[in-house]
């Protein structure tokens, strides 16, 4: 599993799965019910994005998010 530290990392993951899936901004966007340019900061790593739209653009990107201690 990878560690996200960073809103960076977070949108780099999330663009990744994203083109390994095929998908555009803008269909995922659509299917998502977000607007292009939340996706867009989302995938570079704004802090000010919507934790809950962040995560169902994760859980439709078929994406589970841990939360875990250091170390573990």
């Amino acid at each position: 599993m990878d560690q996200v530290r960073t809103t960076e990392e977070f949108g780099r993951a999330i663009r990744a799965r994203r083109k390994e899936l095929g998908y555009t901004q803008a269909f995922l966007a659509d299917y998502a019910g977000v607007s292009a340019s939340f996706l867009s900061e989302l995938e570079n790593g704004k802090e000010t994005i919507q934790l809950g739209k962040a995560m169902t653009i994760m859980s439709l990107l078929g994406m589970n998010m841990a939360v875990m201690k250091r170390g573990e």
